[in-house]
């Protein structure tokens, strides 16, 4: 099989970026390789452990976005060999292409935090990161009505960093609500030094946390989990600490999918080296590379794959034409910080932690809690992840020129 554009991944990232080429050159022949017949909208995935959505609202079927006229491609990439210009396929098949796109996200490692895997969803433990415990994250909530909830975060990089934070406030939220909060002992173990990267969103939510009472655990990195005793290890400065719980929702460590880290697209660190701007490959001409796979030092969300992809559609196009790239990606990243049921800290930031609001501040200022920001989030974002994003309609997401 031979097709002119390539792209494999058919998760957010990579649906998008088809969907933004076919808006700019219909008839184009686009192949997506993708395994899975369930698109997600990870975004959501809080929502359902803070009891606000379904998880059946963060599902659809992958034939339903795929767009029309794309080969669908189901099957799951086995190799890169892009000094060939082919993908090998596990199914024994290979496909070329003129120009390749890689967008196949990033590696949830549940493995590396010792007996995780075999008590998740179960024992009180959970995690909002997987479609089908987020709901258990919700039960848990609602059963926890005195005891100790832990919530971890891993070393960077990993999917949207305030999501770990999310899950406790809207679970805080809950137990505030039902006046038991004042009977739980809540602790954040994070294995960084700092409650957010960008700081003009901390006092915010450091007030959250004050306001909940959350015991805050710096450079604490969970490693062991014992879940039939309700136990937990953390690494710290200190040596290793051993905590009970009643219920611990669990942020996993994050890795370069490996398929692209044992390829020659992998950088050191198992991630799809590209330019930080054009997000075309740094030793290959028509390779490019976006969302969570990528090299990009910016935030993982949803929003930078929202910005990337028109930006790798209009220079794949340049590429295909023998031009130069055009468009440029700043680092946009968004981060809704749930930190109650109703009002979001609404986190926007390029590179180098530098604001970027999409309103102005006298409609929304990102800084403080806000139930316009919780209304965007709750009502707003679904409906433009679902009919704009996935169909190339790129509101607030033209690309920029270099420059």
């Amino acid at each position: 099989m031979h097709h002119k554009i390539l792209i494999a991944g058919g998760g957010s990232a990579g649906i998008a970026t088809a969907a933004s080429l076919l808006k700019r050159r219909s008839g184009l022949d686009i192949a997506v390789i993708e395994p899975r017949g369930e698109h997600f909208y990870q975004p959501g995935w809080t929502m359902v452990g803070g009891g606000i959505f379904s998880k059946e609202q963060t599902c659809r079927s992958e034939a339903s976005v795929m767009p029309s006229g794309v080969n669908w491609i189901k099957a799951s990439v086995s190799g890169f060999d892009p000094d060939n210009n082919s993908v090998a396929l596990k199914n024994g098949t290979t496909v070329t292409y003129d120009l390749l796109i890689v967008a196949m996200g990033n590696r949830l490692a549940w493995e590396e935090i010792e007996g995780l895997e075999e008590t998740l969803g179960k024992n009180g433990v959970t995690s909002n990161y997987r479609y089908d415990l987020a709901p258990y994250t919700w039960e848990l909530v609602q059963k926890t009505r005195r005891g100790r909830a832990l919530f971890t975060q891993p070393p960077m990089p990993i999917k949207c960093a305030g999501a770990p934070q999310k899950a406790m406030y809207l679970s805080c939220s809950e137990w505030e609500k039902q006046g038991t909060l004042g009977d739980i002992d809540v602790e954040f173990h994070n294995a960084g030094g700092v409650l957010f990267g960008v700081k003009e969103y901390v006092p915010a939510l450091m007030e959250t946390v004050e306001r909940y009472g959350i015991d805050l655990a710096f450079t604490s990195n969970l490693v062991r989990v014992d879940g039939p005793n309700h136990k937990a290890w953390f690494k710290t400065e200190d040596g290793e600490v051993e905590r009970d719980f009643d219920m611990l929702h669990v942020c996993p460590p994050q890795r370069g999918n490996q398929v692209v880290a044992h390829s020659a697209l992998a950088d050191d660190a198992g991630y799809a080296e590209v330019d930080q701007a054009t997000l075309r490959h740094a030793r290959f001409e028509n390779v490019f590379a976006l969302g969570d796979c990528g090299s990009t030092p910016n935030a993982k969300t949803m929003a930078a794959a929202r910005k990337q992809a028109p930006v790798v559609a209009t220079n794949a196009l340049a590429q295909l034409d023998g031009k130069s790239a055009t468009a440029a990606y700043d680092g946009y990243g968004s981060c809704p910080l749930t930190v109650e049921n109703g009002k979001i800290v609404l986190a926007e930031f390029t590179y180098g932690g530098n604001l970027a609001p999409s309103f102005p501040s006298w409609v929304l200022d990102g800084t403080k809690p806000s139930k316009l920001a919780w209304r965007l989030k709750a009502q707003a974002l679904p409906p433009i992840y679902w009919d704009g994003m996935l169909k190339g309609r790129e509101w607030l997401a033209k690309p920029v020129p270099i420059g």
